[in-house]
Formats: structure tokens, C-alpha cells, sequence
């Protein structure tokens, strides 16, 4: 190690020069107590030699013997520093990658090769986001509790107990059991990822052997009636939805959530109103040609949902040459997720026949005086632009709530439809297609929605043909041959 002094910008400094492992280390060790010697011949360079100055050192300063212990202690530091980085790279190569890079080319393989749908990749990456990342929307943030707990581990060292700890964390915070799996499926997803890859080449899957959450029996699906779904039309059309706040008096215990014990008032655009109904009166009446515009579109958005079936992200991106009114049907292919245009969740394309109500809907919404090219969307803004989902879901609480009904999702609107017509007597198959299923067993959830009377009656008419029927003698049994009786 050799000590230096060196001028910069007017100041001495003192420097370490070394050589570690064939590469040549500089480091600065601190201001040097000295100055230009005018008693001697300046350097080759043109520069002033340098002395110790006199007296005692200054604070902050360092005399060379002060530098040289400084400096062995720097070359110390990095020496040390040094061995523990090749340590762990040494580890971490024999240790292969860890579960974090793994999730992040995870995450990639889905985006760029296995092209999965928005809404899939979206939830992933919630799944598996650092600790601290801010949500899309709002002002929380990620808990990262899969990353916490595993991010650093190496893949390959992860057991089964390391992935039981991280979704014990996360059903410590009171999620429900499905969720629960939900983390529990994203982490084998990865590791299955792992597995396959060339690249990481893991030889196991912790997480198969993780317990899976017992997840409550599904209740039976819940569905509207025609006069409910005309309900929140007509909360729509009269503009219920529309804010109303309502003010209590300083000391009415209903500002703690009590019994209101005032008489309150009602805010709307500013304007103070004694009772609900004026307030929403005002709205009902007030209301500028482009607001009740939007209130009549999200009202014939209800119905179109309720009366064809569609998810809502194939209403977001319907559009006008999709309907075929000669055909009586529309053209289902393409779907909104998460913003973006898509093929449908099953990625074929259906006909969706138009009943009445869902015709009447759509020539209602398309009575406007632009945007009805084959190109424009069927439910777009006053500006032709797509409408946004999140926005609409949050009007169709507010609309449903003001009409006084159960709190059932917009997807439930989806599900009216399929009950409604198995209900009416549709054959599943036709509401297979209608709906876009792609398997059978999922159309028979609607099954609950028949009659049960319809049905034993059929039942019952089955059983009295069949006892109708000579018997005959098979294997010493009489039994029925299907035939009726003379």
C-alpha cells in the first residue's frame, strides 16, 4: 500500500493506492495537513511540492501518520468487503436464483409468451408485488406478503413450511380461504414456471404439498326479477344514483352512527333541500341534456346486461356493427379487461339471439344524433369514448341501492339472464350458447332456477309411462319393457 497526496481544486487530500486481486485501488483517506513548499523546485508537471505544516493538527486534518493508519484500515474494510460479495456470490451461484427472480421471469413468460388475459396478469403481479408498491388506484399500497416472506430465499433451498408460514401471515390478516389458495396457487404457478425453464431447472414444487383452505359451500346463484332489473332502470332514468349528502345537526348522535335525534338537510349541487325527495327531485329535474343523456345510456345498460347476458367488459366493447337487427342477434368477440381489448374469456366468438327487452335497449341507446358508425362503441360518452367499467359499477351501486334492493354484483345481472331463461323453460344448451360457456357443467348452475314443482311433475309423469308398461320376466324379475300397455 502506498500513501499519496494529492492536490484537487486548491485542497491536499491523502489517498490510499493498493493492488487486490491483480486490480490497482484507489481510496481517499481524509484532508491532509499540508502545504506548498516555495522552497523547493516544483514538479515536472509545474505543480508546488508539499510539507508538513506547522503546529498542531487541525480538526478534520490528518498528518501522515494519522493517514496511514487511516489507510490501513480502509484497505482492511475493503479486503473484508470484498470477500463477503464473492462469498455470497459463490452462495447464491450454488444456491441457484432466488424466488424473486424466478417471479419476475414468471411474470414475463405470462405477459410476453403466454399472452394471459389482463385481468389474470394484473392479479399476479398484485400477488406477487413488493413490499411498499402503490395499488393502480388509491392511495394504498402493496403488503407484499409473498415476497416478504420468500423473495430472498433461494428457489431451490424453499420448503414446504417456508410457504405455509407466508400464507399463514396472509390469513392472519382475516382474508377469506379462497383468497388464501389464491396465494397459494400463484406461488405453484411459479415454481411449476421453475420447473420447466431451462434456465432456473428447480427440481420441486413446495407449494403441492402446502395446505389448501377449506373454501364454504358456494351458495346457490342469486338473480333479479324483471321488475327489479326495471327498478334500477328507472333509479337510472330519474337520476336517484346522483349524490346526495346528507347533513345532520353538530350534536346529533347520528353523526356517531346513533339514532338520529335532528332534523337533517339535504345537499345537492350545492343547493340545500329539506327532505330526500326534493333533493332528488332537483335531480330528477335539473339535470343538464348531457347528464340525463348518460343517465338513459347506464339505464339501457342494465337491461342489455340483464336481457342478453353479456359480462361487461363485451357491453364496454360493443360495438354498433356488432347488431345485426335483419338476424335479430349480436356478435360477441371481443371483451374490456383491464382496459384493454381482448378476444372473450373463452376466446370464441358467439350470437347472441336479441329478445325483445335487449332490442328495445339498444334502438334506445342508439337514438342519438352521432357515433352510431359501425366502428363506434353502442355505449360510449358524450365525446364517443369507451366507457369506463370501474366507474360503471360504482353508478349501478348507487342506482341499485336507491332503488331499495338486494346488494347483488353488476355480474349478477349476467347471472339473471341465464336464470331467467332456464327458469322460462330454455333448454341448457341454448343458454350454453347464449352465454358463451364453454363447458355444459357450468350452464347447470342455472338449474335451481326452474320450478322444483315443474320438474317433479315431469318426474311423476315419467314414473306413471313406466308403470304403464306390461312387465316381463328377466332372470326370473318382472320387470317393465317400455312398451304401454293395451
Amino acid at each position: 500500500m502506498n500513501l499519496v497526496a494529492r492536490e484537487q481544486n486548491g485542497r491536499v487530500f491523502w489517498e490510499a493506492k493498493f493492488r487486490h486481486d491483480g486490480k490497482q485501488v484507489w481510496r481517499r483517506v481524509g484532508p491532509a495537513w499540508l502545504e506548498p513548499d516555495p522552497q523547493t523546485p516544483t514538479t515536472a508537471r509545474g505543480r508546488a511540492r508539499l510539507r508538513p505544516r506547522r503546529g498542531r493538527v487541525a480538526p478534520g486534518y490528518l498528518d501522515e501518520r494519522a493517514a496511514t493508519v487511516g489507510a490501513a484500515e480502509i484497505v482492511r474494510t475493503y479486503v473484508h468487503e470484498i470477500g463477503n460479495a464473492q462469498r455470497i456470490k459463490e452462495e447464491r451461484r450454488v444456491a441457484g436464483a432466488t424466488f424473486r427472480e424466478v417471479a419476475h421471469a414468471y411474470l414475463d413468460w405470462l405477459e410476453n409468451i403466454k399472452n394471459a388475459a389482463p385481468s389474470t396478469l394484473q392479479n399476479h403481479r398484485y400477488d406477487l408485488a413488493e413490499p411498499g408498491t402503490p395499488h393502480r388506484r388509491g392511495g394504498g399500497v402493496s403488503q407484499g406478503y409473498l415476497m416478504a416472506a420468500l423473495g430472498d430465499k433461494p428457489a431451490s433451498r424453499i420448503t414446504t413450511e417456508d410457504v405455509e408460514d407466508a400464507l399463514q401471515t396472509v390469513a392472519d390478516t382475516g382474508v377469506s380461504a379462497r383468497s388464501i389458495n389464491r396465494y397459494r396457487d400463484v406461488v405453484s404457478a411459479a415454481f411449476n414456471f421453475g420447473m420447466q425453464s431451462t434456465k432456473f431447472k428447480l427440481k420441486y414444487n413446495p407449494a403441492t404439498r402446502a395446505e389448501s383452505r377449506a373454501i364454504p359451500p358456494a351458495r346457490g346463484l342469486v338473480f333479479f326479477t324483471p321488475e327489479e332489473i326495471e327498478a334500477i332502470a328507472c333509479a337510472f332514468d330519474n337520476g336517484l344514483h346522483r349524490h346526495v349528502n346528507e347533513r345532520h345537526a353538530r350534536t346529533c348522535p347520528a353523526r356517531m352512527g346513533e339514532r338520529c335525534a335532528c332534523t337533517p338537510t339535504y345537499r345537492a349541487d350545492g343547493l340545500v333541500f329539506a327532505t330526500l325527495e326534493d333533493a332528488r327531485s332537483h335531480h330528477r329535474h335539473a339535470r343538464s341534456v348531457d347528464e340525463l343523456a348518460a343517465d338513459r345510456r347506464d339505464s339501457d345498460a342494465v337491461r342489455l346486461a340483464a336481457y342478453a347476458g353479456l359480462r361487461l367488459g363485451e357491453l364496454l366493447a360493443l360495438r354498433v356493427g356488432d347488431i345485426d337487427w335483419a338476424g335479430s342477434a349480436m356478435t360477441i368477440s371481443r371483451a374490456i379487461s383491464v382496459g384493454i381489448e381482448k378476444g372473450t374469456k373463452s376466446g370464441r366468438i358467439r350470437q347472441v339471439p336479441l329478445a325483445d327487452r335487449a332490442a328495445a335497449a339498444l334502438a334506445h341507446v342508439l337514438d342519438r344524433g352521432d357515433f352510431k358508425s359501425s366502428d363506434d362503441y353502442v355505449f360510449c360518452d358524450a365525446f364517443g369514448r369507451r366507457l369506463d367499467g370501474s366507474a360503471l359499477r360504482r353508478r349501478y351501486k348507487l342506482a341499485r341501492d336507491a332503488a331499495g334492493l338486494r346488494p347483488l354484483r353488476w355480474h349478477d345481472l349476467r347471472h339473471t339472464f341465464g336464470s331467467l331463461l332456464v327458469a322460462g323453460g330454455i333448454d341448457l344448451v341454448s343458454v350454453k350458447d347464449a352465454m358463451g360457456h364453454a363447458q355444459l357443467s357450468t350452464t347447470t348452475r342455472y338449474l335451481h332456477a326452474g320450478p322444483a314443482t315443474d320438474r317433479a311433475a315431469a318426474f311423476s309423469a315419467a314414473f306413471d309411462r313406466m308403470s304403464a308398461a306390461p312387465a316381463v320376466t328377466v332372470a326370473g324379475r318382472a320387470v317393465s319393457d317400455g312398451s304401454p300397455r293395451t
